[in-house]
């Protein structure tokens, strides 16, 4: 019985780790950030602040819109079902605002990690300069090696239905309280991010700053490496992890 809380807790702190990191190796790869990520890049990038502490106050936006959007959902069946559901809606409630509350501790190990990789791992254009990791071509590389190490990392955390990463939860919030399909609404979102961030580069640097061809490739591409990363190792993992029904 241990054995699966053991492989659970081991994948999803593997699945963070894997995600912080290849968030970092996407913006040092100096062609843009993925989408979410982009608004705190350009804020920390712009006003010289610290990339993870700003990714922390964005995750905290996140999570009180997601329990503002739990709490109008409520309220919205509780009328619906009338009073014979009032108290088990608000039970209901209360385990999901407190699910998206400690979203807020997991944000901060997790921006802790984005901070430490991006200490650690130089700007590739400017640290290989001359070399083929500094050129066009060796950030490619490492931009596709980014998306896929970001790819497998949310595939694994989301996976083991712990608590989920801000940017993902407040996605599921919309559309649980719109009725829009996932995919759409990440869509949706993502586009919105890069809209902000477009909007305040130019506004107050005159240049876009985060935005750029790996932002696309980032959109495109996490999203194909979670499904064929799912599709090659989700059951085992889920088997290991003690959820194999999961699979079903």
């Amino acid at each position: 019985m241990k054995k699966p809380f053991f492989y659970r807790g081991l994948y999803y702190a593997a699945g963070l780790l894997l995600l912080a990191l290849g968030i970092s190796l996407n913006t040092k790869s100096g062609l843009g950030v993925s989408p979410i990520i982009s608004v705190s890049y350009s804020i920390s990038s712009i006003w010289n602040l610290n990339f993870g502490d700003m990714t922390f106050i964005l995750y905290s936006i996140f999570v009180l819109v997601e329990m503002c959007l739990h709490i109008v959902r409520n309220k919205k069946y509780s009328a619906r079902g009338g009073q014979v559901l009032v108290h088990a809606n608000r039970t209901n409630l209360k385990l999901v605002l407190l699910m998206d509350v400690l979203q807020l501790p997991l944000s901060l190990v997790f921006t802790r990690f984005l901070n430490l990789f991006s200490d650690r791992i130089p700007e590739f254009e400017t640290a290989y300069a001359g070399s083929f990791w500094g050129s066009f071509a060796g950030r490619i590389l490492i931009l596709l090696f980014a998306i896929a190490l970001t790819g497998a990392g949310a595939a694994m955390s989301l996976n083991m239905r712990v608590i989920p990463n801000p940017g993902d939860g407040i996605v599921q919030a919309i559309a649980d309280c719109t009725g829009w399909k996932v995919g759409f609404t990440k869509n949706c979102f993502d586009l919105l991010n890069i809209s902000f961030t477009i909007a305040v580069s130019l506004l107050f640097a005159g240049h876009l700053t985060g935005i750029g061809l790996g932002t696309v490739i980032a959109v495109i591409g996490v999203g194909r490496v979670i499904a064929v990363f799912n599709h090659l190792t989700q059951e085992k993992m889920l088997s290991l992890a003690g959820m194999a029904e999961t699979c079903m």
